[in-house]
Formats: structure tokens, C-alpha cells, sequence
């Protein structure tokens, strides 16, 4: 029998989780205590992204892991996407309901010996110059070189041009809502 009306794209565990964790934060709880038993995957270097509309709204993430499991990393990124992005007020409860969900999964960072290594929409970018950092994802709407995404890493950083610095590159796996 077919189906009067199509079916609703499922929605990643983890983006629903990212979405709980901050839910049950503005709603002045605690999240662990809604803590996905079922979800067990190793931990890894991931990004969470919150958007409303085409504008950011927040973005906070950690290149390598440095929580025990995956869920924990990304539990911890959105709040501080949500409450802890000194570029942004924090989320209001109000404004949940328009906000869409990003999470970037990374690969390990691997060592670029050029930028004529790098493609802007496949690898994100991490220039190291001694204690400072700045890491961009790929695939940014507006960044089509990896010339641009070395001039945002260094602005990011708090470099100038003429800064001496090591490049990384890494993947990413995507999920969006």
C-alpha cells in the first residue's frame, strides 16, 4: 500500500543528542542525567555547528578527542556552541526551535607541506604558529581557496600575513539537519 505523503529524512543520533543536551541545559537540567546509554561510539575530534536561517550562531569544536566517548564530545562541543562562543550571545530557549544542527566528525590531522596540497571544499585547515592556532572546517559557503582559508585560519590565530606556520589538513564526515 502506498504512502499517502513521504516519509520524514531520519535525523543522525548525534544531532538529536546535540539537540537534547541543549534542551535539557536551557532547560536548567542536567543533561548527563538524559544520557544515551544506547550511543557508544569512540571518541574523535568533532565540531558542532548551530545555525538560524544561513547565519552562524555558534561553532565550537576540538580537532582531536579529548573526552572518552563520542557522545561526550559532542554533548560538550554544542553547549559550548550554544552558551560558550565569545562571538555570540548565548541561546536563548526561544531561540532553539529555529536552530538547525551541524556536526563535522574529523579525521586526525595530517601535516601539509604546501598549500598547493590543500582543496577547500574537501580538507578543513589548521595553521599552528608556536602556542597559537586557528582551524577552519571545509566546505564554508564564500571560501573557495586555499589561499582564503589560510587568511582566516591566521585572522583567527591573531596573525599577521607575515607570521611563519605549519600546516595540517583533515576530512570530515558531515551530518546536517
Amino acid at each position: 500500500m502506498p504512502l499517502s505523503r513521504p516519509l520524514a529524512p531520519m535525523a543522525h543520533p548525534l544531532l538529536e543528542h546535540a539537540r537534547r543536551v541543549i534542551a535539557t541545559h536551557l532547560a536548567g537540567r542536567d543533561w548527563r542525567q538524559q544520557w544515551p546509554e544506547h550511543l557508544t561510539w569512540p571518541s574523535q575530534g568533532c565540531f558542532v555547528s548551530l545555525k538560524v536561517g544561513e547565519r552562524l550562531r555558534g561553532c565550537i569544536g576540538t580537532v582531536l578527542p579529548v573526552r572518552a566517548t563520542l557522545e561526550e564530545e559532542v554533548a560538550e562541543n554544542a553547549l559550548a556552541a550554544a552558551t560558550r562562543d565569545p562571538r555570540f550571545a548565548p541561546l536563548r530557549s526561544s531561540e532553539l526551535p529555529s536552530v538547525r544542527f551541524s556536526i563535522d566528525l574529523l579525521t586526525p590531522p595530517a601535516p601539509v607541506a604546501s598549500p598547493a596540497e590543500l582543496d577547500a571544499r574537501r580538507f578543513g585547515v589548521l595553521l599552528r604558529s608556536g602556542s597559537r592556532l586557528g582551524v577552519l572546517l571545509p566546505d564554508i559557503p564564500g571560501v573557495t581557496s586555499p589561499q582564503q582559508q589560510i587568511e582566516i585560519c591566521l585572522e583567527k590565530a591573531g596573525l599577521p600575513e607575515s607570521a611563519r606556520y605549519t600546516l595540517e589538513c583533515f576530512e570530515v564526515q558531515r551530518f546536517s539537519e
